[in-house]
């Protein structure tokens, strides 16, 4: 592994630039649901969708217990509606959360006000938790106890049962694992149940139950989940260092990362050619350092700059400036050098390497969600009130072997088209590739996976095309169909989801349990199926501008404004939307094809 560079910075200049990038106080997120005298509206936290695809229910409830939460279960079972739970953050990018696209028929449950219990057994290194305690309160009650949460995704904004419902995750082949799911040892869950029985009954599931591995990652289809239990180690810190350096050999030296660095992971610039290495690993109390991992993207931003960002993206877009996005993927890049990407020592300011810091301040981040709304100035930079950034996330979790061979066709995908038609994903945060140990859970990984998440620009209106549209499906074509890739469940576009449930040999074990929990489907909808079962619907004009399918004909793309249904470049397979300005050479309908 290469040599690191000592970097050490003048704290006066980092205060200089955060003060750029943000300010303390600002917007707290919007709630997820809203509602007036004719109803409810649920809407996802990025706007990807609600006022465009609505999830209309009649009302919500709001249970701040146990029995409560088995009381409305019981109602909706009563009156044979269909159910489904939402906390109170909403960043599932799919249509999960929503019960039915038939509102008359719907029923929708928070967990916004089931966040009480945080129960810690030090004795027996554990924590029995409510559903709808947030990521980070639960992360601050253990370490008050002077224990950790050895996993837990970057991103804060997530409560316990939906973080373990979507599959969320930290990075590490360690141990247990990144996954948080694999960490959980017990649960309960409310089912529906006979009318004899109150039409509604909790159960309690323990590591010896094979209920379980059904039940810790079940994207809420057996049911509502209203405790989690999860292993819990003894108090430690980490000590990080960020390496940003050539990529010239990453796709060959990840799996050595892995094994070497407990919490390990790689971000990888493809237009910029560098891969910074994250070296994290475990430390002792003992070890000086306090300090805190707040990351750049998920601190309070300045509304002005997030707007002006998106402006002048959507600019670029228009213009097919393609110079232009390269540098503001230079600066962005830059900036996260220079700030350690949001490490800060002593939880002040960055001033170099490493940033040793507890577990609990170093784990996941999320500023912006607690920005006070005295002062509306700054809020999340994807706050849809806003009109900031918006885009697409897709992530692709890749058996570990296949991976090396998946940025080679990334790599030479660069070189086919110039690497500078890769910069929209290095505005954003390049490719984040971490790693997860293989799982118990039937809808979990079946082996040691290494997972990616790119992020790139999304058109508000779902009919434009964007700016190298095709560069993009390409990547995600080779990713779900060449490499076998699966699909992160709380993520990426429809398209993704295809032939999904033949990538996991214990899916058949998954609907069966299905069956025996909720044998009437009332957790089950049409966005399931489209998910679960990778449903696509028809094949309908512009359908693959937004991922909603593969073209196999020009008009499944915008051939008026210059995009046609062409074979990829490097994996020739793939079906994308690609630009070819007038008078080019004629285009043609292509064949249909399968993926």
């Amino acid at each position: 592994m290469r040599e690191i560079k000592q970097r050490v910075r003048d704290p006066l200049l980092l205060l200089g630039a955060l003060h750029l990038l943000t300010i303390i106080c600002g917007m707290p997120p919007p709630l997820p649901v809203q509602c007036n005298h004719i109803g409810c509206t649920l809407y996802n936290s990025y706007g990807a969708w609600g006022d465009r695809k609505e999830c209309h229910v009649p009302n919500v409830t709001y249970p701040a217990t146990e029995e409560e939460l088995r009381l409305a279960v019981a109602y909706a079972n009563r009156n044979k509606l269909k159910v489904r739970v939402v906390s109170q953050f909403s960043h599932t990018i799919p249509k999960l959360a929503c019960p039915t696209s038939i509102s008359e028929n719907a029923f929708l449950i928070s967990s916004a006000k089931y966040n009480s219990g945080i129960q810690v057994d030090t004795e027996n290194l554990a924590v029995t938790v409510d559903a709808g305690v947030g990521l980070r309160e639960l992360i601050d009650k253990v370490e008050e106890a002077g224990l950790s949460l050895v996993a837990a995704p970057y991103w804060e904004g997530v409560s316990v049962a939906g973080l373990i419902s979507t599959g969320a995750h930290g990075s590490s082949w360690w141990g247990k694992g990144g996954a948080v799911h694999d960490h959980v040892i017990g649960l309960t869950l409310v089912v529906p149940a006979t009318p004899s029985q109150g039409y509604a009954k909790v159960i309690t599931l323990e590591r010896q139950d094979t209920l379980l591995n059904a039940a810790k990652l079940s994207l809420g289809l057996l049911g509502v989940i209203s405790k989690v239990k999860l292993s819990l180690e003894r108090g430690f810190k980490r000590s990080i260092t960020y390496n940003f350096t050539s990529d010239a050999q990453f796709e060959d030296e990840f799996m050595e990362h892995a094994k070497k660095h407990e919490f390990a992971d790689i971000t990888w610039y493809p237009s910029k050619r560098r891969a910074v290495y994250r070296y994290d690993d475990r430390v002792p109390l003992n070890v000086s350092g306090n300090g805190v991992y707040d990351f750049i993207g998920f601190q309070p931003t300045s509304m002005v700059i997030s707007k002006s960002i998106r402006a002048t993206e959507k600019i670029m877009e228009n213009t097919r400036d393609v110079k232009g996005k390269c540098i503001l993927a230079a600066t962005s890049v830059g900036s996260k050098e220079l700030v350690g990407n949001g490490l800060k020592n002593g939880g002040l300011v960055f001033t170099g390497y490493p940033v040793v810091g507890r577990q609990g301040k170093i784990q996941s981040s999320g500023s912006c969600l607690y920005s006070p709304s005295i002062d509306i100035t700054t809020t999340c930079a994807w706050d849809p009130r806003i009109d900031g950034l918006f885009f697409y996330e897709t992530t692709a979790m890749f058996p570990a072997p296949k991976f090396g061979d998946f940025i080679r066709d990334v790599k030479r995908l660069r070189d086919v088209i110039n690497g500078e038609n890769m910069c929209g994903v290095d505005i954003y945060n390049g490719f984040l590739i971490r790693f997860i140990k293989a799982s118990g859970a039937y809808l979990g990984q079946s082996e040691d996976s290494v997972v990616v998440d790119f992020n790139y620009y999304r058109a508000k209106e779902a009919t434009t095309p964007r700016l190298n549209q095709h560069v993009w499906e390409e990547v995600e074509q080779m990713a779900f169909f060449k490499h076998g890739a699966k699909p992160h469940w709380a993520k990426n576009r429809n398209l993704a989801f295809l032939g999904v449930q033949r990538k996991y040999p214990n899916f058949n074990k998954f609907i069966a349990a299905k069956k025996q929990l909720d044998p009437q489907n009332m957790f089950w909808s049409e966005w399931s199926d489209e998910i679960v079962f990778g449903q696509v619907g028809a094949k309908v004009e512009g359908c693959a501008l937004e991922g909603q399918c593969i073209c196999s004909q020009d008009r499944h793309c915008s051939p008026g404004k210059g995009y046609f249904c062409q074979q990829g470049l490097v994996y020739k397979e793939a079906r994308v939307c690609r630009y070819s300005p007038p008078l080019s050479s004629s285009h043609t309908t292509t064949s249909t094809t399968t993926a």
